[in-house]
């Protein structure tokens, strides 16, 4: 019988802390975060404005970096990163969505797809090639050449979720994906996240919606810079009471 594997851990953060200076005045923004997230996971952060939500999502996607504590990325202490190694991991392992899409605006969308195959040094035909097989993936045959302003508020958010995964990333930091778009567009994005992670994407999305987070497998609920509930944490809670 062949053993089953292990998952990898892909996140650790450990003791996180993110601290602002308003003149005189700290701000403290997380407080001691501490958790892992393993290779495949589907996780929704939640929690009010101001809990700390978009400050940890920018510490994971190497945006930002914590005043204290440590975050350990694939394998890599990112503190030990230079500005280069923060980049290269950014353009090749992680891929960006935003609520207001991020589209330039005077871009076809392939154009825009194509944006981080520039950056990543991929010839030309190649790049066209890829980009538009990520659209296609995403039901936009026929829209290739259309700009922004041409195309649904859904539309441009799938082209954004075609240029975040062109690079084959193996995370993905959704912020607020759905909070421009209307219910039946956001249930096709959220569609197309549950089936980018049944491919193996880790999936990181922050939401003030409670519908958008059950799309979710772990949910993480931020309050005042701390982690105050983890399902996760739950889900072994009980699977222990029930082997004891």
């Amino acid at each position: 019988m062949t053993k089953p594997v292990d998952p990898k851990v892909l996140i650790v953060v450990k003791d996180l802390h993110k601290v602002y200076r308003m003149g005189e005045v700290e701000v403290h923004v997380l407080r001691g975060v501490s958790l892992k997230i393993e290779e495949g996971e589907f996780v929704a952060v939640m929690g009010p404005s101001g809990a700390g939500k978009s400050t940890f999502m920018n510490i994971l996607g190497c945006l930002d970096y914590p005043t204290s504590g440590n975050y350990v990325f694939d394998g890599q202490k990112v503190s030990a990163l230079n500005i280069n190694q923060l980049a290269e991991i950014r353009n090749r392992k992680i891929g960006f969505v935003f609520q207001n899409f991020n589209l330039l605006p005077r871009m076809a969308a392939v154009e825009n797809v194509e944006l981080p195959l520039i950056y990543g040094g991929i010839p030309r035909r190649e790049r066209k090639e890829r980009a538009l097989k990520m659209l296609w993936a995403m039901g936009l045959k026929g829209r290739e050449t259309h700009n922004p302003s041409k195309l649904s508020g859904g539309e441009q958010q799938r082209v954004a979720i075609a240029r975040a995964i062109v690079n084959q990333p193996i995370l993905i930091l959704a912020d607020e994906p759905t909070g421009n778009l209307d219910s039946g567009s956001a249930a096709e994005v959220m569609a197309i996240f549950q089936r980018l992670n049944s491919q193996g994407i880790t999936i990181i999305l922050v939401t003030h919606e409670a519908d958008i987070a059950q799309y979710a497998r772990r949910r993480l609920l931020f309050r005042d810079g701390k982690v105050v509930e983890d399902t996760a944490e739950a889900r072994v809670q009980e699977t222990s009471s029930r082997r004891l």
